[in-house]
């Protein structure tokens, strides 16, 4: 379930979800397809670990900020078992604070040196993590093109981890020329899973974005069935009133509006309800 700051980014996303809804997958595709792989490779290769570690620390505390330093000043002196337990220290520090991006770079260096499914399923979720909603383009694309190596790895390793699937799955769709590869992955999990949230949530998304909303909402009933949250409802909602079904649309934002208990997405609901109302 969304914490209340990422519900707010909800709201701001969803405010502009008639231009996303107006493209389809492959007209988004299309215009990733206008950069060269080179330059996507080009991309990448201007963040490192050290390099977003930098930035983030400058949004924490001091202390915290020299408190992880120090740790990272370990990890370079450390080699073997000893720097894999220094990294999986680091990780924690940064999931304490809620900064995806470090942490995908760290259990990628974690996987390099000790290739380990757990690792390169967590390096991809975590740069998955960190390309959603992320307003720095050029930062996006490398990120999800990372987190396409990590799945990629971790597929590897175990071609039935419906994890690693269903992240390879969601991160072809948003950053690869073959968005179909994606959607076959990540329906490969729900047939194997049924009840798989995360692959039902992700084929919810894009099945609006690519306006096909009766099967958006057949997909969103399906997670509220596993786990009822805010945003769920919020997308369901979305959908039932992108087909006219008013009256669904008000059930569902206000199931959205009763688990967030936001006030900023309160006055969003609000006002879509004044209007569906009319």
């Amino acid at each position: 379930m969304l914490n209340t700051k990422q519900i707010v980014v909800v709201v701001i996303v969803v405010v502009m979800i008639g231009a996303l809804l107006a493209q389809p997958i492959k007209g988004l595709v299309d215009k990733q397809e206008q950069n060269t792989t080179a330059a996507t490779d080009e991309s990448s290769s201007m963040y490192t670990l050290k390099s977003v570690s930098e930035l983030a620390k400058q949004g924490i505390n001091a202390a915290i900020a020299e408190e992880i330093s120090a740790l990272e000043g370990q990890v370079e002196k450390a080699e073997g078992e000893e720097k894999v337990s220094l990294l999986q220290s680091l990780a924690s520090k940064w999931e304490d604070l809620a900064k995806p991006i470090p942490q995908g770079f760290i259990y990628k260096e974690m996987a390099e040196v000790k290739p380990k499914l757990d690792y390169w399923v967590k390096s991809g979720d975590a740069f998955r993590e960190g390309y959603t909603n992320q307003q720095d383009t050029a930062l996006a694309s490398a990120l999800n093109k990372l987190a396409i190596e990590s799945y990629q790895k971790a597929v590897d390793l175990d071609a039935n981890n419906l994890a690693a699937k269903t992240g390879l799955g969601a991160s072809l769709v948003t950053g690869s020329n073959n968005p179909m590869a994606g959607i076959a992955l990540l329906r490969e999990v729900v047939q194997a899973d049924p009840k798989n949230l995360d692959a039902n949530k992700t084929l919810g998304l894009f099945s609006m974005q690519s306006g096909q909303f009766d099967r958006a909402i057949d997909r969103f009933k399906t997670v509220i069935e596993i786990k009822a949250d805010a945003e769920s409802y919020f997308y369901l909602a979305t959908a039932y009133e992108k087909i006219g079904q008013k009256s669904e649309a008000i059930a569902a934002y206000t199931k959205s509006k009763e688990l967030a208990a936001d006030p900023t997405l309160s006055q969003y609901i609000d006002r879509q309800i004044e209007e569906l109302s009319k």
